[in-house]
């Protein structure tokens, strides 16, 4: 049997992610610019020879957009069975969702926590203070959060496994992407770029990391870009 990986990609860049507006379970379109990025991942893992067995992502708009240029790039569309999963989306933010980053991350969050930057909280620290702010009661608890980010990797993993192993490719977000390396081994990744890769192995009910957001895919899909051109 086929090893069982997981190469777990960010979304390309939105709307949002470009004047810097927390996204969470709201939903801009790539800008052309993230649209290219992603063109050039795909062109990368094509040049790479690496095979995909199952695709999955998110239900937002932005890793649906992202996957569709994925499999076209890959030449998979209509070949390998593709589904969404809402437990690999991005964090709820409730009723700051679409608000600026500076205002929630380095503002509000930081001054309930008395501390200099939101990266000195944990995750599980995030989630409460997050809890505490939003006035709509959206936001999701610790144990919500991470119990549903941990079950869907793991649901996708164990199916693949099933099937005799081989490669997923997965598109999710940012903060869900650094939280699933959290709940593997404590790590705490900042600033997961658009169109990077982040690889895992399945093995014998556990997961173990082998790359965090990695770019060297799009970068090599760039280069080739640029030398056809």
């Amino acid at each position: 049997m086929a090893k069982t990986r997981l190469y777990i990609v960010r979304h390309g860049k939105t709307m949002f992610n470009t004047i810097g507006r927390a996204q969470g379970w709201s939903d801009t379109p790539l800008t052309a610019e993230g649209e290219k990025g992603i063109h050039h991942l795909g062109i990368g893992l094509r040049q790479a020879g690496i095979e995909f067995k199952r695709a999955f992502s998110s239900d937002s708009g932005r890793t649906i957009q992202t996957m569709g240029i994925l499999l076209d790039e890959l030449g998979l569309r209509d070949q390998i069975t593709y589904t969404y999963d809402k437990r690999i989306r991005e964090w709820c933010f409730g009723s700051f969702d679409g608000s600026f980053d500076v205002d929630l991350f380095t503002g509000l969050l930081p001054r309930i926590f008395n501390v200099d930057h939101v990266h000195q909280l944990s995750y599980p620290e995030l989630a409460e203070g997050l809890v505490e702010v939003d006035t709509a009661n959206w936001a999701e608890s610790w144990g919500v959060l991470s119990g549903r980010i941990v079950d869907g990797f793991t649901a996708m993993a164990k199916e693949l496994e099933e099937s005799g192993g081989g490669n997923a490719l997965i598109v999710s977000h940012g903060m869900t992407i650094g939280t699933f390396m959290y709940l593997i081994d404590q790590r705490r990744p900042h600033g997961i770029q658009n169109g990077s890769v982040t690889v895992v192995e399945f093995e014998n009910g556990q997961f173990k990391i082998e790359v965090v957001g990695d770019t060297s895919y799009r970068e090599a899909g760039a280069k080739l870009v640029e030398t056809n051109d």
